[in-house]
């Protein structure tokens, strides 16, 4: 049986999100340059956009939508580690390494897998020595200032 899919966009300041919808889950968040919003038609949707303003709103604003469950193991094990880091705190990728017994960089892998960043802020994951270290599997451009966007926005909260 096919699963309903939806798809929309939400502006924000800086950026878009392409917003997944399958079914009566959240399946996917996607990074997009600014471009013209479109509405979602389902309540589910409309929710989604309600949260995402609320975070925009209040950076301690907290996600409360149904999720694809996704992801191995592993980087299910590393999602739940970055959704447990506060707004406006970071952790570095050795310590969400230490904590789950594994490398480094393993868990930058993970932190790119993530289908639902913002829901779950792997953006909250630094470099040692407070660099930003990558985003969404990119060393720079246009992902990484939308990282920095996003830790100065909880930073201020």
């Amino acid at each position: 049986m096919m699963v309903a899919q939806e798809k929309l966009v939400f502006a924000a300041p800086a950026f878009c999100l392409g917003i997944v919808i399958e079914g009566e889950v959240l399946a996917k968040l996607d990074f997009l340059p600014p471009q013209k919003e479109s509405a979602g038609a389902s309540p589910l949707a409309r929710e989604v956009i309600r949260q995402l303003r609320a975070w925009l709103a209040d950076a301690k604003f907290a996600f409360d939508l149904p999720l694809k469950a996704q992801g191995t193991n592993f980087q299910r094990r590393v999602w739940a580690q970055i959704a447990a880091i506060p707004p406006g705190q970071t952790r570095t990728y050795g310590e969400l390494a230490q904590v789950l017994n594994t490398g480094p960089r393993a868990v930058g892998q993970a932190c790119g897998a993530n289908p639902l960043p913002i829901v779950v802020p792997c953006h909250r994951v630094i470099a040692a020595h407070g660099r930003l270290g990558g985003f969404a599997r990119q060393g720079g451009g246009f992902l990484l200032e939308v990282k920095r966007g996003l830790l100065a926005h909880e930073q201020a909260c």
